[in-house]
């Protein structure tokens, strides 16, 4: 079978498991792949294929372990891995070797999974990038991948993994999904375990993941919750309501994102309910607390690296932390205190809307590399820890892609994610 780097996680999952292909020939076509692009792409952080290889061997030989059975899934840099460094995408670690596994790592290598190598990832996954670029840049114009999951998203759209893992602190996953092409998913917060995964802030971190398709993020999904079950088919004729939400950002959204905004709603309208969704007052200061809440978790959180390694630290990093120490206790326990207001008041509009339908990003992917995009479309659904699906489905003035994202209630991803796979395919519809 020619091309099974093309194949998505689901399709590739379908045939290992029946053994109409083999963990190795997969993990070869993935490697030849990342062996073509990588030069121009810089995925990887860490690479090991001769460790992947003999992996693939010993599940070829044995039973079928799991969901992820042979798939190869790249790990982001901020994520514990034995058999391979992890830096948290900081010079300050090179080199540095977990003693185990993070959680997610070992769910995922139980499930079968393959782990060819580390991803790259922004320094301590905040703004200053690494030097991932988007696969969809023309020659001699590099488009930032987003961040910080830049190399995770990136290996994926270029068909270099089939799935691999990411973290979100305030648009790490969306964001990246939605400028390299390809489905993210962030599930609900305190749904996936943490142990093992730098920690920036208690109240905002999720780890989630990317593929080509629901399916795909579906069955990491399974994997990382422990809920193995998959969701069940839509009934033919249901008619999903949707809540339209551009949110109060929308005026930093450009023409690109208003033509797939409109796109996106005459494609979906003979399928679903649309209702404009203008959130409550109550929900205006959503981008604020979250910049207030990270800062001052994360300049905590990187205590040891603040007062000890200042000088290794970029200027973007030191200016958050800094700004974090600024904030006293007694604002942030009044902050968590909002948050958890306002998460009240969107579980209230799951009542009327079955999902809701939103702006991933600005629009396409900004030129250079020096930068990794705004993330003011995710900061909210983040801080509510809302699980959030990004679907891509059109491409804007440059070529780049644009799509949408999805965003569920607390806890009902898996309602989220059949919603997701449906409206995927309306989306996509010519």
């Amino acid at each position: 079978m020619k091309n099974l780097h093309q194949l998505q996680a689901w399709q590739a999952a379908a045939l290992l498991a029946r053994r109409e292909i083999s963990a190795v020939d997969l993990m070869r076509a993935c490697l030849a792949q990342i062996e073509l692009r990588e030069a121009e792409v810089h995925a990887f952080a860490h690479l090991d294929a001769d460790a992947a290889l003999a992996h693939a061997r010993a599940l070829d030989a044995g039973p079928l372990r799991g969901l992820l059975h042979g798939l190869p899934l790249g790990v982001k840099d901020l994520i514990d891995t034995t058999g391979m460094p992890t830096s948290y995408g900081s010079a300050l670690y090179a080199g540095h070797q977990p003693v185990a596994d993070a959680a997610v790592v070992a769910l995922c290598r139980e499930a079968g999974a393959l782990l060819p190598g580390k991803t790259v990832s922004t320094e301590f996954a905040y703004f200053q990038p690494g030097p991932t670029v988007n696969p969809h840049s023309q020659a001699g114009s590099p488009h930032t991948p987003g961040g910080s999951s830049s190399g995770s998203a990136a290996a994926v759209a270029a068909c270099m993994l089939p799935l691999a893992l990411g973290t979100q602190t305030a648009g790490s996953i969306i964001r990246p999904a939605a400028y390299c092409g390809v489905v993210g998913y962030k599930p609900s917060l305190g749904l996936v375990p943490r142990a093992g995964v730098k920690s920036l802030s208690e109240a905002l971190d999720v780890i989630g993941g990317f593929g080509r398709s629901v399916r795909d993020v579906t069955l990491l999904g399974a994997v990382l919750s422990g809920d193995m079950r998959m969701p069940e088919a839509l009934p033919a004729d249901f008619r999903p309501n949707i809540g339209l939400c551009r949110g109060p950002e929308w005026h930093l959204a450009d023409a690109d994102m208003g033509q797939a905004w409109e796109l996106a709603v005459k494609r979906l309208a003979p399928h679903a309910s649309l209702a404009d969704l203008a959130l409550p007052p109550a929900l205006h200061g959503l981008v604020a607390l979250q910049k207030s809440v990270m800062a001052f978790e994360m300049a905590r959180a990187l205590s040891h690296e603040r007062v000890q390694h200042r000088d290794r630290l970029s200027v973007r990093l030191l200016a958050l932390l800094d700004e974090g120490m600024t904030i006293g206790g007694d604002q942030h326990l009044r902050e968590l205190v909002a948050t958890a207001a306002a998460q009240r008041v969107v579980d209230a509009l799951f009542d009327r809307f079955d999902v809701i339908l939103a702006p991933s990003a600005t629009g396409e992917a900004p030129a250079g590399i020096s930068a990794t995009g705004d993330p003011v479309f995710c900061r909210g659904w983040t801080l509510l820890g809302l699980p959030c699906v990004h679907l891509p489905f059109t491409q804007g003035r440059l070529g780049l892609p644009i799509g949408l994202q999805l965003v569920g209630r607390w806890g009902q991803d898996k309602s989220l994610l059949a919603l997701a796979h449906q409206l995927h395919e309306w989306l996509k519809n010519e």
